[in-house]
């Protein structure tokens, strides 16, 4: 990617900014809206690659704490680049309670509106957006390769979501 190419990229958004909207398949092919779960809490998590170590750690840990999210009225989002194809199996392999996006094509579109599109490598970012029930973003935290996001910030940021 050239310096110019980099420039032109969206930021992340900023904390108390309304998270981009966006619509999305998720594994089985029906259309995910985040505006449409406006009243709700959103834990929108991008990961680079389906069924690969790290990510399927992540993934795994939110899953076994689900409840966790649930509590704090947030419903988990994944996004990766993926087909609708690769992260339907992706989750029966998993058992993902919890819709995978398929940021496919455009390739990255949603991951690059967040700022967390590694256009280099094809893939989203290791990122997490918290967003309220009002649509604004409240926790951010985007990971270099290779390093899992720590599940307790998970744990504060949604604390925090019910004492505002």
């Amino acid at each position: 990617m050239t310096a110019a190419v980099e420039a032109a990229s969206p930021a992340v958004p900023a904390l108390g900014a309304t998270a981009p909207d966006f619509e999305l398949a998720n594994q089985y092919g029906e259309p995910v809206r985040l505006s449409s779960f406006r009243g709700q809490n959103v834990a929108l998590v991008f990961y680079p690659f389906a069924f690969s170590g790290i990510c399927t750690g992540e993934l795994c840990e939110i899953r076994d704490n689900l409840g966790m999210f649930e509590n704090s009225n947030a419903v988990v989002l994944g996004v990766s680049v993926d087909s609708k194809y690769s992260l339907r199996a992706y989750a029966a392999q998993e058992g993902y309670n919890f819709d995978l996006l398929a940021d496919f094509w455009p390739h990255g579109a949603v991951a690059t509106a967040y700022g967390v599109f590694d256009a280099g490598s094809g893939m989203a970012k290791r990122a997490t957006f918290i967003i309220d029930s009002q649509g604004k973003v409240r926790y951010t935290v985007v990971n270099p390769r290779g390093q899992a996001r720590d599940f307790n910030e998970y744990r504060t940021a949604l604390a925090d979501l019910k004492q505002a």
